[in-house]
């Protein structure tokens, strides 16, 4: 069963890889969905996929690249927008 969680990451989060190390990342645990910076300065990501590894990206997230300094992950319900693979989106 598809779940959805959207999430929003803040700290030293741009400019660091995130988006990029979130795709990797996504896609190994087979999730689908995407990541994107915001122009606030975090980055925002739209998990879908089964509950054990949407908790597992959550947990990778809090962690990020090895340049990034994550301060908060702050997890909602997201809606299942039927994205199939995990990318990148544009800024919003």
């Amino acid at each position: 069963m598809r779940e959805a969680e959207l999430f929003r990451i803040e700290g030293r989060v741009q400019g660091v890889g995130y988006r990029w190390w979130a795709v990797q990342t996504a896609r190994r645990l087979g999730l689908d969905g995407w990541v994107r910076n915001r122009r606030d300065g975090s980055v925002e990501l739209l998990a879908i996929g089964p509950r054990p590894e949407i908790d597992a990206l959550a947990a990778a997230c809090a962690e990020g690249p090895a340049a990034a300094r994550v301060q908060r992950v702050a997890r909602a319900p997201g809606t299942d927008d039927g994205a199939k693979g995990f990318h990148e989106r544009p800024t919003e």
